[in-house]
């Protein structure tokens, strides 16, 4: 095992700076280990559109940290195609989850799982907080320097692991316990105090115009490519509410007002304000 890399899906660069910091550290250390010779390769970002048209394929000369976002407790339904087509050649793999502060539920089993059928060989993982998509409060700033340090952990004890068993022989037990429910439980629905569900599948941001001076960030960054060049803050496609173009746009051109995603959002602010602290799994 010789090639480091971070492989992600993350549409506020939550995911991606855990995953970076996993992946920069485990180099770190295991190339100043006595068996050196590791490389630290080019991370894979799968968040645009295109990324998710190539075919990715590994082999046992690769460590890939691999990191999705959580969505409705689970990893995002729109990534199952695409992983799919993974083919992990026999690589080690430590899945990575990151989460809103509310739950990561079976996202993590699940995505272990996936990685597992896919040919890799999951021998550590972990789960992370972020700022939730929806808010600017609930898990503000995160993942923060504490949070890092926990993944600069999992690095070293993952490194720990690969030096003891260089060639894996202890991977064909099975993959690294983590917490999560096997069969999977269904996605997380939001609901109101009476216990309705609120359906915000379809609902989107909007755009003010009089803000929108059309630099096309929100273009660049919609992980669906659902905002159109000729048309700038309009999301005329899937919506995974990543809240990615919202979040990064320096005019606060786009702003939600679906009644049920405000509700939503301030329940979770409410009910979810205690902070929750990374797991990781050896």
């Amino acid at each position: 095992m010789k090639r480091i890399r971070g492989m992600y899906f993350s549409g506020t660069k939550t995911t991606e700076t855990v995953v970076e910091t996993i992946a920069d550290r485990l180099y770190i250390t295991l190339e100043s280990s006595s068996q050196g010779g590791f490389d630290r390769v080019p991370s894979i970002d799968f968040t645009p559109p295109a990324a998710r048209q190539e075919v990715y394929a590994f082999d046992r000369g690769d460590v890939v940290v691999f990191g999705v976002p959580v969505i409705a407790g689970r990893v995002p339904n729109v990534l199952l195609k695409f992983l799919d087509t993974l083919k992990g050649g026999g690589a080690a793999a430590i899945p990575v989850v990151l989460y809103g502060n509310r739950n990561f539920d079976d996202a993590l089993i699940e995505l272990r799982d996936i990685l597992q059928s896919k040919g890799f060989r999951a021998f550590a993982a972990g789960a992370f907080i972020g700022e939730h998509s929806f808010s600017r409060v609930l898990a503000k700033g995160r993942p923060d320097a504490a949070d890092l340090l926990v993944a600069e952990e999992l690095a070293d004890r993952a490194a720990e692991k690969l030096l003891a068993d260089p060639e894996g022989e202890t991977f064909t037990k099975g993959p690294v316990y983590v917490d999560g429910q096997q069969p999977l439980r269904p996605y997380y629905q939001p609901r109101d105090r009476q216990g309705n569900h609120i359906n915000i599948l379809k609902v989107k941001p909007k755009l003010d115009p009089d803000k929108c001076d059309g630099c096309g960030i929100c273009i660049s960054v919609c992980p669906m490519g659902s905002i159109k060049p000729e048309a700038p803050g309009i999301v005329d496609g899937i919506c995974i509410k990543c809240c990615g173009c919202e979040k990064l746009c320096p005019k606060g051109a786009l702003y939600f007002d679906d009644p049920g995603y405000l509700y939503h959002k301030e329940e979770l602010e409410l009910g979810y304000a205690e902070r929750k602290e990374p797991k990781i799994f050896i």
